[in-house]
């Protein structure tokens, strides 16, 4: 499974940024997939995830600001940012756990594949 992360870039406090991951490698509707991201010296932190169904899942700090959404027919799997603060700073990676994965998709060990990640920096 091979995910690239894109859309990443600076932005001022308030703005918005849409980032997408294309997947390719496995049948995409069948996969689940999430976004992460990380700062410097911290741990990789779940950002959002959406099933393979179609149902959403955020981190507190993403809910009502950030939105995930897939679209089958391009094997891409999208987060709107809106409402950026500084601390939303990071590299944010796209990731995918296996198929037909059960657990919680918040676990950072649940996902066995991941983008090279795409570089999000908010200005005050």
């Amino acid at each position: 499974v091979q995910l690239q992360a894109s859309g990443g870039g600076l932005v001022q406090a308030g703005g918005s940024l849409r980032l997408s991951c294309a997947a390719s490698g496995r049948t995409f509707s069948s996969s689940d997939m999430g976004w992460f991201r990380q700062t410097p010296g911290k741990e990789r932190e779940f950002v959002a995830a959406i099933s393979w169904r179609g149902s959403p899942y955020y981190a507190d700090s993403a809910k009502g600001r950030f939105t995930i959404s897939r679209d089958n027919a391009k094997s891409t799997v999208y987060l709107q940012m809106n409402s950026l603060k500084p601390e939303d700073t990071a590299r944010y990676y796209c990731a995918a756990p296996p198929l037909y994965y059960s657990g919680s998709y918040s676990q950072r060990s649940a996902y066995a594949y991941w983008g090279q990640g795409t570089l999000v920096t908010v200005s005050s």
